[in-house]
């Protein structure tokens, strides 16, 4: 049964609204193999393509969805390594436009303590990423994707959040699903009531929201802190939401579907490198199942398994998994711990 339609006469599936940044990880290849140590201690690292939905646009390319980005980029040879890597994948970087006001885009360090410690070090100063303009919303474009993709951290200042707010004003006026991956990372916000009045602003117009618990209390400080997950859900889906997702990390996750029901999935155990990245691969492997139409439950399955892949992996952009690779590590990890090793 499907729990959301999607307009199949538009040739563009998902375009995404966000953070790009170059992610610097301690370098782990056949070469370098940089242990657990603080990152002080590191000598080598590995530059990739990250920021959230950057790396949820390389996933759902993977998985062969034709994918967009709203995005802002710096004018050097960091910005041209974005939009070569995109194009490289296959996304359209058609409404990628660079700044012209010397803003850098953002660089992340992160830093790999034990399988089950990891950090990130921000530089996000003068960013490159919240300049996305209104002037860069383009209503033709908005038209011809069955899908937008709205990342919170875009909310966090001006210009970029009324660019993504003017996105979701054009995507509900011409009938394109609105999805919003809460992403809440603590740079740049001024205060927490920011925070709950511009996620609230999307939340309400959204199709599918996708969020941990904390960034669920973090959107509705304003509205009514303290409630559980079927509570949130309901309060959602009071608006527009089709399907609501809250996560508990390590504790699994549910998706709350706007006729009652609800469907539950653990992590599937992998030796873990890092403590990050899987939400992207979650995200890229959950909304695909959406797109093929399949059960819920077999789209939750399908993301935490494309999630337990990204936290053994090194990177957050370049082990996106194809959909030959999830299925074979599903079929692989049922084999060693059995079949409902990820379904409640």
């Amino acid at each position: 049964m499907k729990r959301i339609e999607f307009d199949e006469s538009r040739p563009m599936d998902l375009v995404l609204l966000g953070r790009v940044a170059i992610d610097f990880n301690p370098a782990y290849n056949d070469q370098v193999k940089e242990g657990f140590k603080p990152l002080k201690k590191v000598h080598m690292f590995e530059k990739f393509v990250g920021g959230s939905p950057a790396n949820i646009a390389v996933g759902v390319a993977r998985h062969g969805l034709k994918a967009g980005f709203f995005g802002k980029v710096s004018d050097d040879q960091f910005g041209d390594f974005v939009v070569e890597y995109f194009d490289e994948q296959g996304i359209d970087t058609s409404r990628i436009t660079r700044c012209t006001g010397g803003e850098k885009l953002g660089l992340t360090f992160t830093e790999m303590l034990s399988s089950s410690e990891s950090s990130i070090l921000m530089y996000r100063n003068c960013i490159a990423d919240l300049q996305l303009h209104v002037d860069d919303i383009d209503e033709e474009y908005i038209k011809n994707t069955k899908a937008i993709l709205i990342s919170g951290t875009a909310l966090a200042e001006s210009p970029s959040r009324e660019a993504a707010i003017k996105a979701v004003m054009l995507a509900r006026k011409n009938n394109t699903r609105v999805i919003f991956d809460i992403d809440y990372r603590e740079y740049n916000w001024k205060n927490r009531d920011e925070i709950s009045i511009y996620y609230s602003i999307v939340a309400k117009e959204a199709d599918i929201i996708m969020g941990s618990r904390e960034e669920f209390d973090l959107t509705e400080k304003l509205i009514q802190p303290g409630m559980t997950d079927e509570e949130s859900a309901a309060l959602w889906q009071g608006h527009n939401a089709k399907i609501v997702v809250i996560k508990h990390g390590m504790k699994g996750s549910t998706a709350y579907t706007c006729d009652g029901q609800s469907f539950s999935i653990k992590p599937f155990p992998v030796e873990a490198r890092k403590g990050f990245g899987g939400g992207d691969g979650y995200g890229s492997g959950f909304l695909y199942g959406l797109y093929q139409g399949w059960e819920i439950i077999d789209c939750l399955e399908f993301g935490s398994a494309e999630a337990s892949m990204m936290v053994r992996s090194n990177n957050c952009s370049d082990s996106l998994p194809d959909s030959e690779e999830v299925t074979a590590f599903i079929k692989e990890e049922k084999e060693k711990f059995g079949e409902m090793i990820a379904r409640v």
